[in-house]
């Protein structure tokens, strides 16, 4: 996160030019660490002072920190697929009606300072989580609880309001993270960068101001869980773009590049290789759209949103902007996930001004429709800025439109966005789990992560609730087609391109096709010192 407004005086004391390591990082932590570029941002603010705290983390390069410090019950293994068990031994459905969910921990766990890990830690983090229930949204991954049930100090039993096939994916995300109420209050945010838990890694954090400026990753030597380290340290750093970061990879300074690398920089690399430099594409489900706050004024009637469906080039946008980097998507579901379909291609067809036209004039709609178009200009790379410049003048050259578009820093982006402020804005959607519900459920679902007042009762009451009773995810198809077709013709969200990524790092560094995962998840223990 890039955050910069004023910091809380309550965080102001833990904003030390270097925050102790949490818990002991016993051996392991000598020789030289693995040094990996990022352009995520971590700043504790007015808005956010809690940044590292589970139960208020919910962006992709804060969750990056917490998967390799925080355990949870399971996680999703290193080629993808169904979760596997990581700090329970064994984890499954007791009913036929995926309502009821058991999982038994595996023998000794301790968080990092030697702390027993039990049952009763497990019920207290997920309890939290729910209880503080921040407006970031992360809880709205574990709002299918009804009550949870411990049994003996390695048991415990999720009793769920409903059937979710899909549950197993929620409790492998950062906000089932388990923690220790004797580090953590069980109705309030932890401020600051301090991370305590039993995952793979201890940390330290770095911090010049309000910010981080690196994390230093050390083997926790008390880790027992399914994940296994090939390295002793990782150090991430942060930097302020992603030429900066790849300044840093030529020199040496670093050795390897992750989260975000520019498309100049990916064509760069793939047309001119650099010794001692290669560049690895990993498959990705990024996906970007603009949100309506479907209560302003200027965009209240469907009929607008409906129309900048019928406008927008995809195409044109995502070849522009971001070459081979972007590829047009017509859904908000990838097509790289099952039950993906074309919905806005199906019923917008080619981008046409005289059909924008046709919508408007039916609904009595007076043109030009005046909108601002929001987005933030500090947290999804330069290519942000170019294109809202992009979509604005799509729109302005149908003369059914007068656009202006205006950015904002993320610290200042996100929370007025989360506060209704803008009638449109743009951003970005990295899964939390590979399933089509993650694609629908964050930004339709009661508790969302958009906030927004868009409510289809055929979707939260009826199609929702069916697809999780699959638990063959195929047999779930039919539910999010039809999803798909009323975000189609309602438009609270109009899905723009999907991206790939890409990692680039120094030759002599392996396991970096393994580091980073479809969700973007970062995979630090698959790195290793060798010939590629």
């Amino acid at each position: 996160m890039n955050r910069k407004t004023l910091v809380l005086p309550a965080v102001l004391g833990l904003l030390a030019p270097v925050l102790a390591a949490c818990g002991a990082t016993g051996g392991g932590s000598g020789g030289d660490a693995i040094v990996v570029g990022t352009t995520d941002r971590f700043a504790a603010t007015k808005d956010a002072s809690a940044p590292f705290d589970p139960a208020f983390a919910y962006d992709t390069g804060v969750w990056n920190v917490l998967r390799q410090t925080v355990q949870t019950l399971l996680h999703v293994p290193r080629g993808g697929g169904a979760p596997v068990p990581e700090a329970a031994s064994q984890c499954g459905f007791t009913d036929r009606a995926s309502e009821s969910y058991r999982c038994t921990l595996r023998d000794g766990l301790t968080f990092a300072d030697g702390t027993p890990l039990t049952s009763k830690d497990v019920k207290f983090s997920i309890e939290r989580a729910l209880t503080i229930n921040s407006d970031n949204g992360a809880a709205g991954l574990l709002s299918n609880i009804d009550t949870i049930e411990t049994k003996g100090d390695d048991q415990v039993v999720f009793h769920l309001k409903s059937p979710d096939a899909t549950f197993p994916y929620k409790l492998s995300t950062p906000v089932a993270g388990i923690l220790s109420s004797e580090k953590y209050d069980a109705d309030k945010l932890r401020d600051g960068f301090q991370v305590d838990g039993s995952g793979p890694y201890t940390m330290e954090a770095e911090v010049s101001g309000d910010r981080v400026t690196k994390v230093v990753f050390s083997r926790n030597t008390r880790y027992k869980g399914d994940i296994k380290l090939r390295n002793d340290r990782v150090e991430l750093r942060s930097f302020d773009d992603a030429e900066a970061m790849g300044r840093a990879l030529e020199s040496g300074d670093i050795s390897m590049m992750t989260r975000t690398m520019s498309p100049e920089q990916v064509k760069d690399l793939n047309d001119n290789p650099k010794p001692g430099i290669r560049i690895t594409e990993v498959p990705g489900l990024e996906i970007r759209y603009l949100g309506f706050n479907t209560e302003a004024p200027s965009v209240k009637d469907k009929a607008v949103r409906q129309a900048m469906a019928a406008v927008v080039d995809r195409n044109q946008l995502a070849g522009k902007v971001y070459g081979s980097t972007a590829t047009p998507l017509y859904s908000l579901i990838p097509s790289s996930i099952t039950a993906h379909t074309n919905s806005f291609l199906d019923k917008y067809g080619e981008p046409s001004g005289k059909k924008a036209a046709a919508i408007l004039r039916e609904a009595g709609i007076t043109t030009p429709v005046k909108l601002t178009l929001h987005y933030t200009s500090d947290h999804y790379g330069a290519g942000t800025a170019e294109e809202f410049k992009a979509l604005r003048d799509q729109l302005n050259a149908t003369e059914l439109f007068d656009v202006t578009i205006e950015g904002a820093k993320w610290s200042e982006f996100r929370p007025a966005q989360k506060r209704g402020e803008y009638a449109v804005y743009g951003l970005g959607w990295f899964p939390d789990f590979p399933d089509p519900d993650n694609y629908i459920a964050p930004f339709l679902d009661a508790d969302n992560f958009l906030n927004t007042p868009y409510v289809n009762s055929a979707t939260r009451t009826r199609l929702l609730p069916e697809s999780r009773r699959a638990a063959d995810r195929n047999a779930a198809s039919s539910a999010f087609a039809q999803i798909q077709d009323i975000v189609a013709t309602d438009v609270p969200v109009l899905p723009l391109w999907q991206g790939k990524q890409y990692v680039a790092a120094r030759d002599d560094l392996t396991g970096v096709e393994w580091a980073l995962n479809t969700s973007s998840d970062l995979q630090l223990w698959e790195l290793a010192r060798g010939i590629a």
